[in-house]
């Protein structure tokens, strides 16, 4: 019986193979041959070689949207490495009403992205209620162009998807946290260690780990980042595309009937590089970490 049924296991794996084929492999492959053609949305193009990328490296619009998709990773993954633990420090303990609290850090995660991006837009709009607050406080003698200003338009969108974030990986680090053995923490108090050397001598080093895990993961989130930006700054971007990001410049070059798909299909062949690079990164410093 067993050697008439050896392509059982292939049957149960099949669906799965199937799917990864479909959705996964066979988009990768075709946009990797896209790439190297002249493609429009409504044209199959012909042959170009390397031209797309040749194009893509003299193109200042790619560079601005890769500097500025650079930056939103260098500015987001720290804050989503750091704040997460100490809130998962915070509300570990068992206090009462702790539970309503973590709910409450929770709840962002599971709401729409642009949900969250339109609440966002309209606290910081110039007639939003960031700004009548720092109006009628004497802060600023005019509204804040948080949205009109690409500069501001960036850190605004940092801070909603840092806002966004802080809960989900307050969830990474809450199961880490609960692998820390308890006599580590009552030994150091007994010698007198305070709060905070607990903290970075005890706390710290065991989650270790896992700060780099959420440092990889925030990393390949922040160069996908795409809804912030368009929530708050609009289908251009923010003023004259200032604050576009990769994923945004990708669509908007493939967007539409007349939409380059080819040129897009480049672009996102190199923002998967920069996402690789960033990638290997992060395993490399896991590795180096684990030895």
């Amino acid at each position: 019986m067993p050697h008439r049924r050896w392509w059982s296991p292939y049957l149960f794996l099949a669906p799965g193979l199937a799917a990864v084929l479909l959705f996964s492999l066979w988009p990768f492959v075709n946009t990797v041959v896209l790439s190297l053609t002249d493609a429009r949305v409504l044209e199959g193009g012909s042959f170009v070689g390397l031209a797309n990328y040749r194009r893509a490296l003299a193109d200042p619009d790619f560079w601005l949207a890769a500097a500025n998709s650079v930056l939103y990773l260098l500015v987001v993954v720290p804050c989503l490495v750091v704040l997460p633990l100490g809130l998962a420090v915070l509300v570990r303990r068992e206090v009462p009403g702790i539970g309503l609290f973590r709910s409450a850090f929770y709840t962002p995660v599971i709401a729409s992205a642009v949900v969250v991006g339109l609440v966002w837009q309209w606290l910081l709009r110039s007639d939003g209620a960031v700004n009548a607050v720092l109006v009628r406080l004497r802060l600023v003698t005019e509204p804040v162009p948080f949205l009109t200003d690409s500069t501001l338009l960036l850190v605004s969108a940092m801070i909603v998807t840092v806002w966004k974030g802080l809960g989900y990986y307050m969830v990474f680090y809450l199961a880490a946290l609960g692998n820390v053995p308890g006599a580590l923490y009552e030994a150091a108090a007994l010698d007198g260690a305070g709060p905070v050397r607990r903290f970075t001598s005890i706390t710290v080093p065991s989650v270790k780990p896992m700060m780099l895990l959420v440092g990889t993961l925030s990393a390949i989130s922040a160069l996908r980042v795409f809804t912030e930006i368009y929530v708050l700054g609009g289908e251009s971007g923010g003023p004259g595309g200032g604050a576009r990001t990769l994923p945004f410049l990708i669509r908007q070059v493939g967007l539409g009937f007349a939409g380059e798909t080819g040129y897009a299909s480049a672009l996102s062949l190199l923002l998967f590089l920069l996402t690789l690079a960033f990638s290997l990164l992060g395993r490399r410093l896991t590795k180096g970490d684990e030895a």
